[in-house]
């Protein structure tokens, strides 16, 4: 599943100061292999470079 800018994800990286933390997505940049690692902006801060298989999507509450 890939990501585009504004979606609400979760991120899940223990190495990470974020892991567990839900953000937005504010950039999405292709790499030379043709995969995607995205910015993720939280309410304290943001994480580059973070993969796509860190990531999963938050349900829209509609």
């Amino acid at each position: 599943m890939s990501f585009e800018e504004d979606d609400t994800v979760i991120l899940h990286d223990e190495h990470s100061d974020y892991d567990g933390q839900e953000g937005t997505i504010t950039q999405v940049m292709d790499t030379m292999f043709g995969d995607s690692t995205y910015t993720i902006s939280f309410e304290d801060g943001q994480q580059t470079g973070v993969p796509e298989d860190s990531l999963e999507a938050v349900e829209d509450e509609e």
